[in-house]
């Protein structure tokens, strides 16, 4: 071995007997630009520090979170059409 040569530096052992533990997947969300769909797709950063047994629950309330957000919109007052004349039958 040359002088000039760096010493050799072994790789460090894997245990490959122990599951790899969570690790967020680095997955970006852009904002939607609605309040509460931005709200529950930032709780699915919850999951990238839990194991696998915690991602339904999160999931769920993700899941929960953007189905009452659809359901705001059925919510909210829009213009009223015109009156129907037969609608007021004596």
């Amino acid at each position: 071995m040359p002088e000039d040569a760096p010493p050799e530096v072994p790789e460090p052992a894997t245990d490959t007997s122990q599951p790899a533990g969570p690790r967020p997947l680095g997955v970006e969300r852009a904002p939607t630009g609605h309040d509460a769909v931005d709200a529950a797709l930032a709780r699915l950063a919850d999951a990238d520090d839990l194991d696998v047994g915690g991602h339904p629950e999160v999931y769920e309330d993700v899941h929960q979170g953007l189905r009452d957000a659809l359901g705001a919109l059925d919510q909210r007052p829009g213009p009223q059409g015109p009156p129907r004349p037969y609608d007021h039958r004596s």
